[in-house]
Formats: C-alpha cells, structure tokens, sequence
C-alpha cells in the first residue's frame, strides 16, 4: 500500500503543478478577448482566429484542470442520498462508483477522442470558419486531459481504498473548523 500511495501522491503532484501553470490561461483568454473586442470597436478590425483561440485557452483550462477539481473534491455533484450515509459507506459507495463508473467511461473517452484527434492530425483539419484555426491542438486537449483524469482516478481509488484500510485519513472527510454551511449532515 506504501508504494501505490507513493504514486497517488505523485500523480497528484503532477496534476497541482498542471493546474498552477494552465490556470493563467484564464488571464491570457481575457487578454486576448479585450484586445480582440476593442480592435473590432475601434479600428473596425477583427479576426475568427482569435476568436478561436479564446475557446482553445477555456477548453484548455476546462480538459486540463478537471483532474485538479476531481483531486480537490470541487467537482459537480448531488449529495443528497450519499450524506445521510456514514463516511465509511461513502468511501465504499465513492470506491465502487470510481471503479464500475468513472473509469470505464474515462477510458472509453480517452479511446475516442485519441482516434478523433489522430483523424484531424493527420487530415490537418481546419475550423470551417473564414480564417479559423487548426483543430487538432483543440482535439488534443481533450486527449491530455481524459489521460489526466484516468490517472487521478487511479490516485482517488488507491485513497479510498488506503482510508477504507485505515492507512490514511480521509482526505475528504468534513472536518469541525470548515464553515458550517459545508458540513454534511450525518457525516
């Protein structure tokens, strides 16, 4: 158990430091946004690429950085079956949901969009807008990112099963100094 929590917390590693340098995106697709709608107001220029490439930047950020919100918790859930139970049979619920669920749709994304982004490598697919882009870097994303997400489910499963163990705390549980409002009922 020693050594799959020493890759857990690798891959964990590798997604924080992802997520600390891909967040600037954000800033770069504002930048790139204000430039582009002020050049369109007042010199009556503009352009479908950079339009494109603002969409390139937040799916970036949105493929890239969804391994980081799986590893913090933050992602889009409903809890309202799941807290009426103990924390135990949350981890086993949790457990055997990243396990039937998660990664067999992961694995069948990663397939998938590996095979739509080879097929637009190879092509060299461009946008069908007037002065679009390039797609592939685009298809690409969406690859690295389901590649991210399978490894940091890999990491998450090897957690939850070390905190059903009782080899680690539970990284998720609710703790007494977290605002009211966040605390579970039931937890």
């Amino acid at each position: 158990m020693t050594a799959l929590l020493a890759i857990s917390r690798v891959i964990d590693a590798v997604n924080t430091f992802i997520h600390k340098w891909i967040r600037w995106f954000i800033l770069i697709a504002v930048i790139v946004s204000a430039a582009n709608a002020m050049s369109r107001k007042f010199l009556n220029v503009s352009s479908n690429a950079w339009l494109e490439v603002q969409w390139y930047l937040f799916g970036a950020v949105f493929m890239l950085c969804a391994a980081y919100t799986f590893l913090k918790n933050e992602h889009v859930r409903i809890d309202i079956v799941l807290s009426r139970f103990s924390r135990r049979t949350q981890n086993w619920i949790e457990l055997v949901g990243h396990l039937i669920f998660l990664m067999p749709f992961v694995i069948l994304l990663f397939i998938e969009s590996r095979l739509s982004f080879l097929s637009s490598y190879r092509s060299g697919e461009i946008s069908s807008n007037a002065g679009g882009l390039i797609i592939w870097p685009a298809k690409a994303f969406i690859v690295i990112g389901f590649a991210m997400m399978f490894f940091q489910g890999v990491s998450e499963i090897i957690k939850r099963i070390a905190v059903i163990r009782g080899v680690i705390e539970d990284p998720h549980a609710v703790t007494d100094d977290e605002p009211a409002e966040v605390k579970l009922e039931g937890a």
